[in-house]
């Protein structure tokens, strides 16, 4: 292929990339659509009970360390990141979805972990290097019950 060839095709890859970020990085396939995750990782909806118990879970996300939900019942509740409380009536599932797969794409200076990206993350045990922090239906657990917040 020419030079002129070679050009115009990969003027073909950007223009059929514009508006869309393929997710590169992370633990799967991904589309990013501005601030968003539209589809669900699984391809399921996922449970608000679940998501509720991985919201306070040590082995899971313990995303209840950092962030606060008016009436949870739990121990401990964080203030380091932003309350939740209402959440499901501010961010669509898919903003939720993204904050959750990988927030620093949104805030690149965030001490919020990016939960399914695996590549360019820093501090990474061996045992868990090359691996999500959170399974795809654990996500989509926790966009269950924090959509369901404020509804």
């Amino acid at each position: 292929m020419n030079t002129q060839g070679t050009l115009a095709a990969a003027l073909m890859v950007l223009l059929s990339a514009c508006g869309q970020d393929s997710g590169a990085g992370l633990a799967s396939e991904v589309v990013i659509e501005a601030d968003s995750i539209p589809a669900s990782l699984t391809g399921e909806a996922g449970s608000m009970a679940a998501g509720a118990a991985e919201f306070v879970s040590r082995e899971g996300g313990h995303c209840v360390l950092c962030h606060a939900i008016e009436g949870l019942e739990a121990e401990f509740q964080g203030n380091v990141g932003p309350d939740l409380t209402g959440v499901g009536e501010r961010l669509t599932p898919g903003q939720i979805r993204l904050r959750i797969v990988d927030a620093q794409r949104i805030w690149p200076d965030t001490v919020m972990p990016a939960y399914y990206r695996t590549g360019g993350l820093r501090q990474v045990g061996q045992e868990f290097d090359g691996r999500p922090a959170l399974t795809a239906g654990q996500i989509e657990d926790l966009v269950a019950y924090l959509s369901s917040q404020g509804s």
